[in-house]
């Protein structure tokens, strides 16, 4: 898989075509365009029969370089990179930053295929797609653009699986703006593969990716949840958030209440229970009735007062 960045700085994961594919796909193109060439050939004929040699043969240049030339030219250029025999073949030419190709493009590509296709017989393009990392010829690299695979057999993206019930909306006040795209593709790629892992060796790749998301994060690792758990409920969040950005919040979505902090959605000190300075009031007795214990009032930590440290409970592999 080739790694192409575009102008926006998005790594594109495309697939270079090789050279059995392109070769059948050129052949195809061949076939098409010798086929009508024969045909434009035979009418010419019949058409300058009257003219003399030179204009005979003036004419029989023109009619080679507008079928064998100018018509793969237009057809790239119209159809942006798919010809009959890529599209039968499954492939298309982008440019080298994965956009698609324009004029100049397929006018250097075109050109350099008179000598590269028609004029060595595919030899030369052969040569340098063999040693080209990408299989490109000299008609791409001049041009700067690549044939890619459009359609890959057997190619589907594999689902996250769900989160566990009991983490549903746990994380919705994470943020997540500073955990990098790297980080997200490689706990995708762990959690849609973890059933063909190894347990331990699965259990370690869960640890150290859940220890670099709480880093990412900047909140601290939640107490008593797996770290494989942690991964789903996180990488679920992050999706319903992209589908809200898409298409709207969904009618039913539930609010965060108040008090709620941003990071694994516990209460907040005092949004459930007495803040500092204010009494509890005291249960009145009634006769033949077992008192009730004395529950203490919750007293908030008086402001410029440190907070106290996070207990460590990251996520360590098992032993």
């Amino acid at each position: 898989m080739s790694d192409l960045v575009t102008g926006d700085a998005v790594v594109l994961g495309l697939r270079p075509a090789r050279l059995p594919s392109r070769a059948l796909a050129i052949f195809l193109d061949l076939l098409v365009y010798v086929t009508g060439y024969l045909i434009v050939s035979i009418a010419l004929t019949v058409a300058t029969a009257s003219l003399d040699p030179a204009a005979q043969a003036a004419v029989s240049v023109a009619g080679f370089v507008l079928v064998l030339v100018g018509v793969p030219i237009a057809v790239e250029t119209l159809s942006h990179g798919r010809s009959l025999g890529k599209l039968a073949c499954g492939l298309r030419v982008v440019r080298d930053d994965g956009g698609p190709i324009r004029f100049r493009h397929a006018l250097v590509r075109g050109a350099m295929g008179v000598v590269e296709l028609l004029m060595t017989f595919g030899a030369l393009a052969c040569i340098a797609s063999l040693v080209s990392a990408r299989g490109r010829r000299l008609g791409d690299v001049f041009a700067g653009a690549l044939v890619v695979r459009e359609r890959v057999p057997g190619a589907r993206v594999m689902p996250v699986p769900a989160p566990p019930p009991w983490l549903a909306g746990r994380f919705s006040g994470l943020d997540l703006s500073a955990v990098p795209d790297g980080l997200w593709l490689a706990i995708r790629q762990y959690l849609t593969r973890m059933g063909q892992l190894d347990p331990q060796v699965g259990a370690q790749m869960a640890a150290r990716l859940a220890d670099d998301l709480v880093a990412r994060t900047g909140a601290p690792p939640p107490v008593g949840v797996p770290a494989a758990a942690f991964l789903m409920a996180v990488v679920h969040e992050r999706q319903s958030r992209d589908a809200a950005r898409a298409f709207g919040p969904g009618p039913g979505a539930p609010a965060m209440p108040a008090g709620m902090p941003a990071a694994w959605g516990q209460p907040a000190p005092g949004a459930y229970g007495p803040s500092a300075g204010t009494s509890v009031p005291r249960p009145v007795p009634v006769a033949g009735a077992v008192p009730a214990p004395v529950v203490a009032p919750v007293v908030a930590p008086a402001p410029g007062t440190p907070a106290p440290p996070p207990p460590a409970t990251g996520f360590a592999p098992p032993a």
